[in-house]
């Protein structure tokens, strides 16, 4: 049968720490609805001494509900969600980072807000950030950028997660970044789709076992891909006119 909800959570270097994590969403999820999927991504590089991929077999292996995505990685973030979400089977799809750094409890609040409203979609923005100053210029900068290039999008935290959003709608997108640009992507084609978007504000919490897999070289990488994406937007909808 297939489930109401499938919550995807980006593993990558998580490592022994996702267990309790994953523990934890279960627990939230059972709370809330009974007919549930967890897909864990524990894509890899090989030659590295990341855990992840046996942690997230074992975890799956061990629990019906729970399925897991492990496959030699070709891209970076970007392409772990893809890979995540296209494994989904759920009425409805939700994605999350597996670091802790968004509260569990966000996705019951989303999923909440989506079936008992009229959205498409519901998100959340984070209102408080405890990462550290560049992270929060980079975010805040970032979210200017976008609301400058994509105007009337009325969107206040683009990367924001979890995101969850109708199966529908995620069948409509082709999503291609392999990078940290998907959320952005996600958010510009909903806003092409004419979805009806919420945002939930939520608290950003600090990585305490890793350091950030955001490093300077993204803010160069994220203004060329939003430039890309203004350009073929205009000239999308020039023709579609």
């Amino acid at each position: 049968m297939e489930p109401n909800i499938s919550v995807v959570l980006l593993c990558y270097r998580s490592g022994e720490e996702v267990r309790g994590f994953v523990e934890r969403v279960k627990d939230s999820l059972e709370s809330f609805e009974k007919n549930w999927e967890i897909v864990l991504v524990g894509n890899y590089f090989p030659g590295t001494d990341d855990p992840t991929p046996d942690v997230v077999r074992d975890i799956a292996d061990n629990h019906p509900q729970i399925r897991s995505v492990v496959r030699e990685k070709e891209g970076m973030m970007g392409w772990d969600m893809r890979s995540g979400l296209y494994a989904a089977k759920g009425k409805y799809v939700a994605v999350i980072d597996g670091d802790g750094q968004m509260p569990l409890e966000d996705v019951a609040r989303v999923y909440k807000n989506l079936i008992e409203g009229d959205y498409d979609m519901v998100k959340t923005y984070r209102v408080e950030r405890n990462d550290g100053i560049y992270r929060k210029l980079l975010s805040y900068f970032y979210n200017i950028l976008f609301s400058v290039l994509f105007p009337g999008a009325n969107l206040r935290d683009v990367n924001a997660k979890p995101k969850i959003l109708k199966r529908e709608y995620l069948n409509k997108m082709d999503l291609k970044s392999d990078d940290w640009f998907v959320d952005a992507e996600i958010m510009i084609i909903a806003l092409r789709l004419k979805m009806k978007i919420l945002e939930l504000p939520t608290t950003f919490n600090e990585i305490l076992t890793r350091p950030s897999f955001v490093k300077p070289w993204a803010v160069f990488e994220f203004l060329i891909n939003l430039i890309s994406y203004r350009v073929r937007e205009f000239v999308r909808n020039r023709f579609k006119n």
